[in-house]
């Protein structure tokens, strides 16, 4: 159950209850982050249409300032999804003109596809790193992604990729998500002794 108060939909500010009321009966998890933010619907509001739909999709301000392709981060953003194991970010689909089902579903093995371009695997290897061990990350690291993206670019993929990972890890803390997580037990991160969640 949540962390936090869920109040009655009824209850909601308009954007909340339009995204609560929009999303389908078996999306739960979108209808309580929507009644989790009751406290502060400016916060999911802002996040939302201000940075996350427009800055994924490259649409109103984004467009023609984004520099990488609604493809690359959509292909990031469900990896991070598995890593995080947020199964309803992982079922969304929000670039589905550019992103063939298969090659959705694909994702986490995307080392060993013909479907994703070397850039692309390369962006999806770098974001896994940085929701993983991000520590680990090195000068050549930093180099390696140049070889497919400018400095601009890559500055876009750290900000997409760290948001994805921080937001639907807070919706794991809050409860509001049912986690899948895959870490096995002693991989970077997570504490050997916990055991597999529960």
């Amino acid at each position: 159950m949540s962390r936090l108060p869920l109040p009655d939909p009824t209850e909601l500010p308009r954007y909340l209850r339009d995204l609560h009321d929009g999303a389908s009966d078996g999306d739960w998890s979108t209808q309580h982050v929507a009644r989790a933010f009751a406290a502060a619907p400016e916060l999911l509001e802002t996040y939302l249409t201000g940075f996350y739909y427009p800055w994924h999709s490259n649409a109103d301000f984004a467009d023609g300032v984004a520099r990488l392709s609604p493809r690359v981060k959509e292909l990031v953003r469900l990896r991070i999804a598995t890593l995080n194991g947020c199964q309803t970010c992982k079922a969304a689909r929000l670039a589905a003109d550019s992103i063939p089902e298969s090659d959705a579903t694909g994702i986490d093995a995307y080392e060993r596809s013909a479907a994703y371009s070397p850039a692309e695997k390369a962006a999806v290897a770098f974001a896994e790193r940085l929701a993983l061990d991000h520590h680990s990350i090195e000068d050549a690291d930093i180099l390696a992604l140049r070889q497919h993206f400018d400095d601009g670019q890559i500055l876009e993929l750290m900000m997409m990729a760290g948001q994805y990972i921080g937001f639907g890890r807070m919706l794991a803390v809050l409860q509001l998500e049912t986690v899948a997580c895959p870490l096995p037990a002693g991989a970077p991160g997570r504490n050997a002794a916990a055991g597999p969640p529960a």
